[in-house]
């Protein structure tokens, strides 16, 4: 396994794979990884001849300073985690080979997607996210990544971004990972305290039971958002959103509408926890 902090040497790994015929498989990673982002790894390896796994803690898609450095940062014990995986290459650039002049100068925005639900909690987040992934897509030209669909709305996101800028990667969405609790994996869980882990399961419960309601045929969809807010609150959280919305736009769900998705934010304790469950109606 190879592991590189430049653009130019990355660059000059990948044309090497080029040169062989191999295609290649990316996996964008902040690091701190789990058994979640190991699956994503695993994807790419079954998809591809080639598998680049990035490792950057990407300073743009941070609102507050605070969360930034709070980030856990286990570089060592991701590293073996991705050599025991048999990755090919780790690009794990610091801030200021992806961002030489300190800041971002040009940005990519897809304000129709990056102004909803998380978006407009956390203003900025997803330009950051989106400026940062087509870098990657620049350096590394991958035939293919893989997103995770537990940050659904990120990768409806990278979605749209490809398609409208003819950016030449096929875009696999894995499912989400879960405990065996049927909480999400998400690096965020190692900040959880005992009676937080406890609680956390909640906000998956909540939402299936969501789901259920509209498997048998319930349509007030408002109803069911406030209902299942005052659960979670009621459980411990502070909740910031629950919404049922179409799952093509991120828009609010139509009573016609089949193809769904429930989206979740809500805060255990300071620690912000998000999650979803698509729902195919008949």
């Amino acid at each position: 396994m190879q592991i590189v902090h430049s653009i130019a040497q990355l660059r000059a790994i990948v044309s090497t794979f080029r040169l062989a015929g191999d295609t290649i498989g990316l996996v964008p990673t902040m690091g701190n990884l789990h058994d979640g982002h190991l699956d994503l790894v695993k994807r790419a390896g079954e998809i591809a001849n080639r598998q680049v796994v990035s490792i950057f803690v990407n300073p743009t898609q941070f609102e507050k300073q605070d969360d930034l450095e709070k980030y856990p940062r286990t570089m060592e014990a991701d590293l073996a985690k991705l050599e025991a995986l048999g990755v090919d290459v780790v690009f794990a650039p610091d801030a200021s080979e992806m961002y030489p002049q300190g800041r971002l100068v040009t940005q990519v925005d897809i304000p129709e997607i990056s102004s909803l639900l998380e978006g407009a909690s956390r203003p900025g987040h997803f330009r950051g996210v989106a400026t940062v992934v087509s870098k990657l897509f620049n350096i590394v030209a991958p035939d293919m990544a893989v997103f995770g669909q537990k940050d659904f709305q990120q990768l409806m996101l990278i979605r749209q971004m490809v398609a409208d800028l003819d950016m030449p990667v096929e875009i696999i969405a894995a499912p989400t990972m879960r405990e065996d609790s049927g909480l999400a994996m998400s690096s965020r869980n190692n900040r959880l305290d005992e009676e937080q882990r406890r609680l956390a399961p909640n906000l998956y419960r909540v939402l299936q039971a969501v789901e259920a309601k509209l498997s048998s045929g319930l349509k007030n969809f408002s109803v069911l958002q406030n209902e299942a807010m005052t659960e979670l609150d009621e459980l411990g959280f502070k909740s910031d959103y629950i919404t049922i919305c179409d799952a093509r736009t991120l828009l609010n769900a139509e009573a016609e509408d089949k193809d769904l998705v429930i989206l979740a934010a809500a805060y255990m304790g300071d620690i912000r926890l998000i999650d979803n469950i698509p729902v195919q109606l008949d």
